[in-house]
Protein backbone atom coordinates (compact mmCIF):
# COMPACT_ATOMS: atom_id res chain seq x y z
CA UNK A 1 0.00 0.00 0.00
CA UNK A 2 1.21 3.51 -0.83
CA UNK A 3 1.74 5.50 2.39
CA UNK A 4 -1.39 7.45 3.27
CA UNK A 5 -0.95 11.17 4.02
CA UNK A 6 -4.12 12.52 5.58
CA UNK A 7 -5.82 15.57 4.10
CA UNK A 8 -8.87 15.59 6.40
CA UNK A 9 -9.59 19.18 7.51
CA UNK A 10 -9.89 18.26 11.22
CA UNK A 11 -6.53 16.47 11.21
CA UNK A 12 -4.81 19.30 9.36
CA UNK A 13 -6.30 21.91 11.69
CA UNK A 14 -5.22 20.07 14.84
CA UNK A 15 -1.71 19.42 13.51
CA UNK A 16 -1.41 23.16 12.84
CA UNK A 17 -2.21 23.78 16.51
CA UNK A 18 0.39 21.18 17.48
CA UNK A 19 3.05 23.01 15.46
CA UNK A 20 2.50 26.28 17.33
CA UNK A 21 5.38 26.77 19.79
CA UNK A 22 2.98 28.54 22.17
CA UNK A 23 0.74 25.47 22.58
CA UNK A 24 1.24 24.27 26.16
CA UNK A 25 1.74 20.68 27.30
CA UNK A 26 -1.86 20.12 28.41
CA UNK A 27 -3.33 21.26 25.10
CA UNK A 28 -0.55 19.51 23.18
CA UNK A 29 -1.35 16.17 24.88
CA UNK A 30 -5.04 16.60 24.17
CA UNK A 31 -4.40 17.41 20.51
CA UNK A 32 -2.08 14.41 20.06
CA UNK A 33 -4.84 12.19 21.46
CA UNK A 34 -7.48 13.73 19.20
CA UNK A 35 -5.39 13.44 16.04
CA UNK A 36 -4.47 9.85 16.93
CA UNK A 37 -8.14 9.00 17.39
CA UNK A 38 -9.05 10.45 14.00
CA UNK A 39 -6.19 8.62 12.28
CA UNK A 40 -7.10 5.35 13.98
CA UNK A 41 -10.61 5.71 12.54
CA UNK A 42 -9.16 5.58 9.04
CA UNK A 43 -6.45 3.00 9.75
CA UNK A 44 -9.10 0.51 10.92
CA UNK A 45 -11.32 0.99 7.87
CA UNK A 46 -10.47 -2.46 6.49
CA UNK A 47 -11.42 -4.45 9.61
CA UNK A 48 -13.66 -7.36 8.58
CA UNK A 49 -17.32 -7.36 9.58
CA UNK A 50 -19.86 -10.09 10.18
CA UNK A 51 -23.63 -9.93 10.24
CA UNK A 52 -25.45 -10.51 13.52
CA UNK A 53 -29.05 -10.30 14.65
CA UNK A 54 -29.83 -7.82 17.43
CA UNK A 55 -33.11 -7.06 19.12
CA UNK A 56 -33.71 -3.33 19.25
CA UNK A 57 -36.50 -1.73 21.33
CA UNK A 58 -38.59 -1.79 18.14
CA UNK A 59 -37.76 -4.98 16.18
CA UNK A 60 -35.13 -7.56 15.28
CA UNK A 61 -32.35 -6.11 13.15
CA UNK A 62 -29.66 -7.68 11.03
CA UNK A 63 -26.59 -5.53 11.50
CA UNK A 64 -22.80 -5.74 11.45
CA UNK A 65 -20.05 -5.99 14.07
CA UNK A 66 -16.29 -6.43 13.82
CA UNK A 67 -15.57 -10.07 12.99
CA UNK A 68 -13.36 -10.99 15.93
CA UNK A 69 -10.15 -9.37 14.67
CA UNK A 70 -7.67 -9.04 17.53
CA UNK A 71 -5.80 -5.75 17.71
CA UNK A 72 -2.75 -4.51 19.60
CA UNK A 73 -1.31 -1.01 19.93
CA UNK A 74 2.45 -0.71 20.44
CA UNK A 75 3.73 2.81 21.19
CA UNK A 76 7.45 3.44 20.73
CA UNK A 77 8.70 4.88 24.03
CA UNK A 78 8.39 7.51 25.08
CA UNK A 79 6.54 9.87 22.74
CA UNK A 80 4.32 7.11 21.34
CA UNK A 81 2.58 6.88 24.73
CA UNK A 82 1.00 10.24 23.98
CA UNK A 83 -0.99 8.64 21.15
CA UNK A 84 -2.27 5.72 23.20
CA UNK A 85 -5.35 7.21 24.86
CA UNK A 86 -6.66 8.45 21.52
CA UNK A 87 -6.47 5.09 19.77
CA UNK A 88 -7.76 3.19 22.81
CA UNK A 89 -10.80 5.44 22.87
CA UNK A 90 -11.64 3.98 19.45
CA UNK A 91 -10.73 0.36 20.25
CA UNK A 92 -10.86 -0.04 24.06
CA UNK A 93 -10.63 -3.84 23.93
CA UNK A 94 -7.25 -3.81 22.16
CA UNK A 95 -4.18 -5.03 24.03
CA UNK A 96 -1.15 -2.79 24.50
CA UNK A 97 2.55 -3.52 24.16
CA UNK A 98 5.55 -1.21 24.56
CA UNK A 99 8.91 -1.02 22.86
CA UNK A 100 11.83 1.22 23.81
CA UNK A 101 14.91 2.01 21.75
CA UNK A 102 17.87 4.29 22.27
CA UNK A 103 20.32 5.62 19.73
CA UNK A 104 24.04 4.96 20.08
CA UNK A 105 25.65 8.37 20.66
CA UNK A 106 28.86 7.21 18.96
CA UNK A 107 26.99 6.00 15.90
CA UNK A 108 23.84 7.93 15.13
CA UNK A 109 22.56 5.27 12.75
CA UNK A 110 22.56 2.46 15.31
CA UNK A 111 19.65 1.84 17.69
CA UNK A 112 19.47 -0.56 20.62
CA UNK A 113 16.38 -2.04 22.20
CA UNK A 114 16.19 -1.51 25.95
CA UNK A 115 12.60 -2.63 26.56
CA UNK A 116 10.03 -4.75 24.77
CA UNK A 117 6.85 -6.14 26.28
CA UNK A 118 4.23 -7.40 23.85
CA UNK A 119 1.00 -9.39 24.21
CA UNK A 120 1.79 -13.11 24.32
CA UNK A 121 -0.45 -13.70 21.30
CA UNK A 122 1.08 -10.93 19.20
CA UNK A 123 1.32 -13.34 16.25
CA UNK A 124 -2.49 -13.49 16.17
CA UNK A 125 -3.05 -9.75 16.30
CA UNK A 126 -3.09 -6.85 13.88
CA UNK A 127 -0.47 -4.53 15.35
CA UNK A 128 -0.51 -0.73 15.18
CA UNK A 129 2.88 0.84 15.92
CA UNK A 130 2.57 4.40 17.25
CA UNK A 131 5.18 7.16 17.06
CA UNK A 132 4.37 10.87 16.59
CA UNK A 133 7.51 11.70 14.58
CA UNK A 134 8.89 9.80 11.58
CA UNK A 135 12.19 11.64 11.07
CA UNK A 136 15.04 9.46 9.78
CA UNK A 137 12.87 6.37 10.17
CA UNK A 138 15.58 4.53 12.12
CA UNK A 139 13.65 3.96 15.32
CA UNK A 140 10.43 2.98 13.56
CA UNK A 141 12.20 0.59 11.18
CA UNK A 142 14.08 -1.09 14.05
CA UNK A 143 11.01 -1.25 16.30
CA UNK A 144 8.96 -2.94 13.59
CA UNK A 145 11.81 -5.37 12.90
CA UNK A 146 11.87 -6.34 16.59
CA UNK A 147 8.09 -6.77 16.66
CA UNK A 148 8.27 -8.98 13.58
CA UNK A 149 10.95 -11.11 15.27
CA UNK A 150 8.44 -11.82 18.02
CA UNK A 151 5.92 -13.19 15.54
CA UNK A 152 3.76 -10.28 14.41
CA UNK A 153 2.64 -10.69 10.81
CA UNK A 154 0.16 -7.85 10.26
CA UNK A 155 1.53 -4.41 11.15
CA UNK A 156 0.49 -0.82 10.50
CA UNK A 157 2.32 2.36 11.44
CA UNK A 158 0.59 5.55 12.59
CA UNK A 159 2.57 8.80 12.90
CA UNK A 160 1.62 12.45 13.16
CA UNK A 161 4.38 14.16 11.16
CA UNK A 162 6.96 12.67 8.77
CA UNK A 163 10.01 13.81 6.83
CA UNK A 164 10.44 12.47 3.29
CA UNK A 165 13.60 10.59 4.34
CA UNK A 166 11.83 8.76 7.15
CA UNK A 167 8.79 7.90 5.07
CA UNK A 168 11.01 6.52 2.29
CA UNK A 169 13.18 4.54 4.73
CA UNK A 170 10.22 2.92 6.48
CA UNK A 171 8.42 2.08 3.25
CA UNK A 172 11.54 0.51 1.74
CA UNK A 173 12.52 -1.42 4.87
CA UNK A 174 9.00 -2.75 5.49
CA UNK A 175 6.97 -2.66 2.27
CA UNK A 176 4.40 -4.96 3.88
CA UNK A 177 3.57 -2.37 6.56
CA UNK A 178 0.75 0.10 5.87
CA UNK A 179 1.85 3.63 6.79
CA UNK A 180 -0.52 6.38 7.96
CA UNK A 181 0.87 9.88 8.47
CA UNK A 182 -0.91 13.11 9.42
CA UNK A 183 1.44 15.42 7.50
CA UNK A 184 4.47 15.10 5.24
CA UNK A 185 6.92 17.90 5.96
CA UNK A 186 9.72 19.47 3.92
CA UNK A 187 12.97 17.94 5.18
CA UNK A 188 15.30 17.13 8.08
CA UNK A 189 17.71 19.74 9.37
CA UNK A 190 21.36 19.11 10.24
CA UNK A 191 20.35 17.90 13.73
CA UNK A 192 17.85 15.38 12.38
CA UNK A 193 14.76 17.40 13.35
CA UNK A 194 11.77 17.52 11.02
CA UNK A 195 11.32 20.94 9.34
CA UNK A 196 9.00 22.71 9.95
CA UNK A 197 7.91 19.91 12.31
CA UNK A 198 6.59 20.55 15.78
CA UNK A 199 9.70 20.22 17.94
CA UNK A 200 10.48 17.30 20.24
CA UNK A 201 7.13 15.54 20.64
CA UNK A 202 8.18 13.73 23.81
CA UNK A 203 9.30 16.91 25.54
CA UNK A 204 6.14 18.74 24.52
CA UNK A 205 3.83 15.90 25.58
CA UNK A 206 5.42 15.46 28.98
CA UNK A 207 6.52 19.04 29.64
CA UNK A 208 10.16 18.12 30.06
CA UNK A 209 11.57 21.03 28.09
Amino acid sequence: MTPMIFDHPLIQHKISLLRNKNTGSKEFRELVGEVSMLMCYEATRDLPLKEVEIETPVALAKTKVIAGRKLAFVPILRAGIGMLDGVLSMVPAAKVGHIGLYRDESNGSTTHEYYCKLPSDINEREVFVLDPMLATGGSSCDAIAQIKKRGAKHIKFIGLVAAPQGLKALHEAHPDVDIYVGALDEKLNENGYIVPGLGDAGDRIFGTK
